[in-house]
């Protein structure tokens, strides 16, 4: 069975997918290094608390984006690929700023 959204060249999908793919990563970073010593809140509370440990999880995170946009890029879907790479760039600068603030 083939999902036809997949298909589209849309930068809005773009987008949902750039947004979305991190945060399904980061739930999967969660369960494989951090469950079951630390709770979901625990978890973020350590985020919050070592700063330096952002850049470590925000970048796994991203790597699913990157699949995605080498994956649109190949198809020759253009508008999708530059809408998971502004996603890519708005988690990135995200990230940053966690940090550093």
């Amino acid at each position: 069975m083939e999902i036809v959204i997949f298909k589209k060249d849309n930068l809005r999908l773009g987008l949902v997918l750039g947004l979305v793919a991190p945060i399904i990563s980061l739930v999967v970073y969660y369960f494989v290094k951090f469950y079951p010593t630390f709770s979901i809140k625990d978890f973020f509370d350590f985020l919050r608390t070592n700063k330096s440990q952002i850049t470590a999880v925000s970048v796994p995170c991203l790597v699913l984006n990157i699949a995605l946009f080498t994956y649109y890029i190949n198809s020759h879907k253009d508008s999708t690929a530059k809408g998971i790479f502004a996603a890519t760039l708005i988690y990135a600068i995200l990230a940053l700023l966690f940090k550093f603030i």
